[in-house]
């Protein structure tokens, strides 16, 4: 039997290849720049992998231009994703699969984005804890982080960890890939960053980052604490004097980097609640990772405490207000058991998302939720008002399960949980 090592340039197996594409296909996703899906992708799968797999293997691998989306974000704006086609992202799962576990280990304790046995919740619990300490924050956003690595320098930062050529070849390659602008179809160049949205995006996100922030910090300033989340950035001190001098040196070390800090949104925030929140002027609260952090009155074994609390934020309920106007519950055909199977799995999802702390302060959402239901039964059935409250009432009351919010904010008009 000849092995493929003698054969082929570089050592990627049909098997990594394949294993590659079920990953990709657990994570979904839509179709790139040539409109083929998942789906379409596997009735060849065989044929499709073969191919990709060759291509790889000698090297002659080259990617398709990325399809660049904007996306709303929550605290306004628009947000650049870029999609890669599926073969692309097959071709980039094979590479983080590989590279992966030779740099995860090495990274910061406190880094918590895109990473195995990591979450956004750790990140959030870490920062609520060190903010009931150290109440100085600094709440840190750079400015179009994705769109402005340096390649050269995120090059050095791969080589440090690997010198397989295959490796560094297509991840260059990646970075350089064209981008195909969503408003009018036109082909660009890149020079620089590398689109948010690939498989491989975020590893390569911490790679840069770990140089740039987190190894930098833990050399010069170990005795400052930070959360770090992708390129969103919580950093703890115990005065006003000590934040501004760290993030002025922060911002300095991230120019020598080639990224700069976003002095309009960065800010120096005081998050606790006693004598020292009189004497400062900073604002008194900040968000991360869609949680408001700000102190409130907040239930415990000993009764109400003051205490720095993290919640859904406000723009975070907008925009699950917004995509519940989308999904136009108004307009709806169908029974209610229907309705509960349409919605439920993102009701779940939000749920399980934004109601992880202090849950009690996103009743009023779901207490919006239940109006929008006695609406939909009012314009469908043609009743009036006290008619469609008392229907869901009754359906709550033979099937309190019915909605997953419903756990939290029973459809009882007039009688909102409290906030």
């Amino acid at each position: 039997m000849i092995d493929y090592y003698e054969t082929k340039e570089h050592p990627i197996t049909r098997k990594m290849v394949l294993e590659a594409f079920w990953l990709v296909k657990s994570n979904r996703g839509s179709a790139g720049v040539d409109g083929q899906s998942i789906e379409q992708y596997e009735e060849g799968l065989k044929a499709n992998t073969y191919k990709l797999w060759n291509r790889m293997s000698s090297g002659s691998y080259f990617p398709q231009p990325v399809r660049e989306v904007e996306i709303p974000k929550k605290s306004g704006g628009t947000r650049k994703l870029g999609i890669p086609s599926v073969s692309d992202r097959v071709c980039q799962q094979v590479v983080k699969t590989y590279l992966e576990p030779k740099v995860d280990h090495t990274f910061h304790q406190d880094s918590y984005g895109y990473r195995p046995g990591k979450n956004a919740h750790m990140a959030i619990q870490t920062a609520m804890n060190r903010c009931g300490k150290t109440g100085w924050v600094i709440d840190i956003d750079i400015q179009a982080f994705f769109d402005s690595i340096d390649h050269e320098l995120m090059m050095k930062a791969v080589r440090y960890y690997t010198q397989e050529k295959w490796v560094l070849m297509y991840i260059e390659r990646w970075l350089k890939a064209d981008v195909k602008k969503q408003q009018d179809g036109r082909i660009e160049k890149r020079n620089e960053g590398t689109p948010q949205g690939g498989v491989v995006s975020g590893l390569l996100a911490n790679i840069f980052l770990h140089f740039t922030f987190d190894k930098w910090m833990g050399i010069h300033y170990p005795y400052i604490r930070f959360e770090r989340y992708s390129d969103d950035i919580v950093v703890h001190c115990n005065s006003e004097k000590q934040a501004l001098f760290i993030k002025s040196r922060i911002s300095a070390r991230f120019t020598e980097c080639k990224l700069k800090i976003n002095e309009q949104k960065t800010k120096i925030v005081y998050c606790r609640n006693d004598k020292n929140r009189e004497k400062s002027s900073s604002a008194g609260s900040f968000n991360f990772l869609s949680y408001t952090f700000k102190p409130r009155y907040c239930p415990t074994k000993y009764g109400l405490r003051l205490l720095t609390a993290a919640c859904m934020s406000e723009a975070a309920k907008t925009a699950v207000r917004d995509k519940i106007r989308k999904f136009s519950i108004r307009k709806f055909r169908g029974n209610i058991q229907e309705m509960s199977r349409a919605i439920n799995t993102k009701i779940r999802g939000w749920m399980n998302y934004y109601c992880k702390f202090h849950k009690w302060t996103t009743t009023g959402l779901w207490f919006w939720l239940n109006r929008k239901l006695i609406e939909w039964k009012m314009a469908n059935k043609r009743i009036g008002k006290r008619k469609a409250i008392k229907w869901l009432e009754t359906v709550y009351k033979t099937k309190p399960n019915l909605f997953a919010h419903w756990a939290l904010q029973p459809p009882v008009i007039g009688k909102q949980r409290k906030t």
